[in-house]
């Protein structure tokens, strides 16, 4: 068992008060809460060590290109990466995948190919594969979903086929909660010789991961909702993948020799890290990790469970609400999004918000999903570790009392 009230005073933001009432922060999925771990490494970095990376022969230099790489290290073990070689710092989820997308993409996918995403995809990782088919002529292929928010995977040998270049798959839905078999999907992409791209940028966060067992070749996850900062992401690539690739931008560090006529390329992983890097916060993503270890990721997802169940059990209270995803948390994340008839998504994120409530409302960047359920959007409810189900009572009874507001009025 977790000490959440221990684990909830490391969270300054906690402690705040929205519209006169104590905090209740439902929005994780977005973006997660940072601990004063996390806060501190970041003024600790600008105070003490502020300097710019590799290459430096002053103190500060050195210094801030050991914690630099200290951190990138910790990303490595994070996930059970062989070498911090594969860890690629990105901006978040997004810029990976559209690294791979450029960088592996352009010039593997052939006219013709096939590349294949879930129906309940992120725009993120399906706006750059739908741009990258456009480019090269290759064909996008869905993957559709059950009714219950899980992936058909009926006629599975069809969709992943001798045609399948690369299979993009999230792990954990931001709009359903699902927790898709990622290393079925990997498996069978690999047996037909095809690549697997693994979005992790939801259940990284959450869920154990080990990129040796899963055998994916790519993964992306991003810093902010895993207790790091903003602007901070990673791309974890397998080395003989990585060696083959291009870079995806030029420029500064990722250079080894420049002439007017032409550069080498500098040796992994800056080889695809131009520029001057976002130090601080892949250092305070490093304090991040450190933190997450030190509660356990199995200990979190075990909190997570307990807290869906129980939120799955209270939302059976509640009338003329419909909730998506699978209904077994052991196949769920801690994310539960509904739609009312009645009321809109926003009018019942407005209510929740001046009761102190922070959910997030709207198509959550998965438009063709959302639209696929015939709704215009949801309301979204997400748990992490600092949240209890004290919150969820008190959520359970604002949102009934939301129900009752909105259609009395009416």
């Amino acid at each position: 068992m977790l000490d959440i009230k221990k684990i909830r005073n490391d969270f300054p933001i906690l402690s705040r008060e929205v519209n006169n009432k104590p905090l209740i922060y439902f929005d994780n999925a977005a973006t997660s809460q940072k601990p004063i771990s996390v806060i501190n490494s970041l003024t600790e970095f600008y105070s003490k060590y502020n300097s710019n990376v590799h290459r430096g022969v002053h103190t500060l230099s050195m210094e801030s290109t050991d914690l630099f790489e200290e951190a990138r290290n910790r990303v490595a073990k994070f996930i059970n990466s062989k070498n911090s070689e594969s860890i690629i710092w990105t901006r978040n989820s997004t810029e990976g995948i559209n690294l791979v997308s450029n960088s592996w993409g352009r010039k593997n996918i052939q006219p013709g190919d096939e590349i294949l995403v879930t129906a309940m995809e992120h725009h993120s990782n399906l706006v750059p594969w739908q741009i990258l088919a456009d480019i090269n002529k290759a064909k996008l292929v869905i993957l559709p979903i059950n009714n219950d928010g899980t992936l058909n995977l009926d006629e599975i040998d069809t969709f992943i086929n001798s045609k399948t270049k690369i299979v993009s798959a999230v792990h954990m839905s931001n709009s359903l909660g699902t927790i898709n078999p990622i290393q079925e999907l990997c498996s069978k992409a690999h047996k037909v010789g095809a690549k697997f791209m693994l979005d992790g940028a939801q259940s990284v966060p959450h869920i154990p991961t080990d990129v040796a067992d899963i055998d994916c070749d790519f993964l992306v996850f991003s810093g902010h909702k895993m207790l790091g900062p903003t602007g901070i992401g990673v791309l974890y690539v397998k080395p003989e993948i990585l060696e083959e690739m291009d870079p995806f931008l030029t420029g500064g560090e990722m250079v080894l020799e420049v002439s007017y006529e032409k550069a080498k390329w500098n040796e992994l992983p800056m080889k695809f890290e131009a520029g001057t890097p976002n130090i601080a916060d892949a250092i305070a993503l490093g304090e991040a990790i450190v933190y997450l270890e030190n509660i356990g990721m199995q200990n979190i997802r075990n909190h997570e469970i307990e807290l869906t169940e129980y939120a799955l059990s209270k939302f059976k209270s509640l009338d003329k609400l419909t909730l998506f995803g699978p209904l077994d948390p052991l196949i769920r994340g801690g994310i539960l999004s509904f739609h009312s008839e009645d009321i809109h998504p926003h009018d019942i994120g407005t209510f929740l918000d001046h009761e102190g409530i922070a959910i997030r409302t709207g198509h959550h960047c998965t438009m063709p999903l959302i639209r696929s359920l015939n709704i215009p959007a949801t309301s979204r409810a997400s748990f992490y570790i600092y949240n209890t189900k004290d919150e969820i009572d008190y959520f359970i009874n604002t949102l009934g009392n939301a129900i009752r507001y909105f259609t009395d009025v009416k």
